[in-house]
């Protein structure tokens, strides 16, 4: 366990409004989000708006908590979050490789631990073991959930502007919505 460890946040620009996203990493719906925040944040610009995207794991996509735990370990890796950014795109762009056929089937069912991580690794060029068996990145895991059920979080996609819950967004808005929301 290294005493210098450390995740890094998942949040690009620095403006202020503050724009929080609950993302599931196999969720088709947060991926949908997930393709619009890169948008947002040129549209909106780095110095008007902070994008954080919260990880939201959904216990219906079974393999939910190993790719949580994959994307902070790569967070911890000295690309940080852009590294953790690949890890998110590789899992949504390959979606049937880290989900069951209607969450219960399929040949994914013979899948380990393990086989994920190698997956995600084949798909980012990341090396992944090492920092997914570091046992201080349970910290973002459990921080995050406790996060997100103390706002009234449930399911993914959520949002929230300004730490306030917007039942009104969705993954189907168009950038433009989200833009004229946050103002």
């Amino acid at each position: 366990m290294s005493e210098t460890f450390r995740v890094e946040p998942l949040a690009w620009g620095h403006g202020p409004r503050e724009f929080e996203v609950f993302l599931e990493p196999t969720c088709p719906y947060s991926a949908k989000v997930f393709g619009k925040l890169e948008a947002l944040l040129a549209e909106m610009g780095e110095d008007r708006v902070t994008i954080r995207i919260r990880l939201h794991s959904q216990p219906w996509h079974m393999f939910s908590p190993v790719i949580v735990r994959a994307i902070y370990a790569a967070a911890s890796l000295p690309e940080g979050k852009e590294a953790a950014w690949r890890v998110m795109a590789a899992v949504y762009a390959h979606r049937e490789a880290f989900e069951f056929e209607r969450h219960a089937t399929g040949p994914n069912r013979d899948a380990t631990p393990n086989d994920l991580i190698r997956r995600i690794e084949g798909h980012t060029g990341l090396a992944l073991m090492a920092a997914f068996d570091e046992p201080l990145l349970d910290r973002s895991t459990r921080w995050d959930a406790r996060y997100a059920r103390q706002n009234g979080i449930h399911v993914s996609p959520g949002f929230m502007i300004d730490r306030i819950v917007q039942v009104d967004m969705s993954s189907g808005d168009e950038v433009s919505a989200w833009v004229k929301k946050l103002g």
